[in-house]
């Protein structure tokens, strides 16, 4: 009985492939099958919801692992951190932990009362000065030349406005209040699209550029907020600003931060920096950068965790997300945000170290690989 259901099983799997590949057997006898089937598979294995699912499958296996072998991580009981008092904006439509636009770098220092976490450099041509406290409270701020508040941005509840309109807003809400988002915005002869995915609304207020991320596993809630004077975008060269040995550092950096105030918006464990991992994520987007590809697996055929195993990075969980297209590391996170794959890895609450690799093509168009690692 059980051979006759082998050989069953092998009729039908037989009956499959001819009704699939009978086409091509007549055009190109078995080779040409061979070689249909061999590009199909490796289609599929290079398909992001693939991938996706084999990352979230051999994460799930190495935490049971653990899990089975009494090992696994103790459960995470997130800092107490005061949130600051928050009012109304005076004399703009928005601020930002008490910080508007225009708002001098004394007036800064007064309302924060301490030094910047970090300070890296932006495709703005100037800096973003990141405060947060254990990544609660996080926020970025920019300078222009007179240090003047020019640039802000936050993902957790710093936010007020004269409208009424806080972090826990909608999309809906937040169209209510200020209509249509902009579509473009414009430098000299050339239009820049903006806001052709959904994720998000770009509005012009006070002269700024107003942008509200929107979360859309959470209703489209917002997620975060960037708000960037009309001065500070039009200093940007292009639409990804210009290159620079210092700029690829400063949105490796920042992607790290921003996941970090992510997990700690979740009251996830934060993530430390794994500088071993680093040469493997950053060849990985010079690859892709350079051979003008956007995979998880190389042109060589290595997945991620052949790339790992190659440079000799050791752990028990790993996973991979990339990115590409989007104008910054804060749109980068966001969009990754919104993709179920990568969104769990993001939030994933046995990693224990991340590092992120970028690479800018020519045209300024930067690659990003993110590595998570739990060793």
């Amino acid at each position: 009985m059980k051979a006759l259901k082998g050989l069953l099983v092998l009729l039908i799997i037989t009956g499959l492939l001819w009704y699939v590949y009978e086409e091509d057997y007549h055009n190109s006898g078995m080779a040409g099958v061979w070689g249909e089937v061999k590009q199909d598979a490796q289609n599929i294995r290079n398909s992001e919801p693939v991938q996706a699912s084999i990352t979230f499958i051999s994460n799930s296996m190495a935490f049971m692992t653990d899990f089975l072998s009494g090992s696994s991580s103790e459960e995470y009981e997130a800092p107490s951190i005061p949130s600051p008092d928050l009012a109304e904006p005076n004399n703009q439509s928005f601020s930002v932990h008490n910080i508007e636009i225009t708002d001098s770098i004394e007036d800064v220092e007064e309302v924060v009362g301490e030094l910047p976490a970090r300070v890296i450099q932006n495709e703005y041509e100037t800096e973003w000065h990141i405060y947060h406290q254990q990544y609660q409270n996080f926020f970025m701020v920019a300078y222009d030349d007179n240090d003047q508040v020019f640039g802000l941005y936050t993902n957790q509840d710093l936010l007020r406005s004269n409208e009424g309109i806080s972090i826990e807003a909608t999309k809906s809400e937040v169209r209510a209040v200020y209509g249509d988002p902009i579509d473009f915005i414009q430098k000299g002869n050339i239009r820049y699209q903006v806001n052709n995915d959904q994720e998000y609304d770009t509005f012009k207020l006070d002269n700024n550029y107003v942008t509200f991320f929107y979360d859309l596993h959470q209703n489209e809630q917002i997620t975060a907020v960037q708000i960037i004077s009309k001065e500070m975008e039009h200093r940007k060269q292009g639409f990804f600003g210009e290159k620079s040995d210092e700029l690829v550092e400063g949105l490796a950096y920042q992607l790290f931060d921003l996941t970090n105030a992510t997990r700690a918006k979740f009251e996830l464990p934060l993530l430390d920096w794994h500088q071993p991992a680093q040469t493997t994520v950053r060849q990985h987007s010079l690859d892709m950068a350079e051979n003008n590809y956007f995979s998880h697996t190389n042109l060589a055929g290595l997945s991620p965790f052949d790339r790992l195993a190659r440079d000799d990075v050791s752990y028990k969980m790993a996973g991979e997300n990339i990115a590409t297209g989007q104008p910054s590391s804060v749109y980068a996170h966001h969009g990754l945000m919104n993709s179920e794959g990568h969104r769990q890895n993001i939030l994933n609450s046995d990693f224990r170290l991340m590092t992120v690799g970028v690479a800018v093509r020519q045209d300024g168009q930067p690659f990003y690989t993110e590595n998570y690692i739990t060793q």
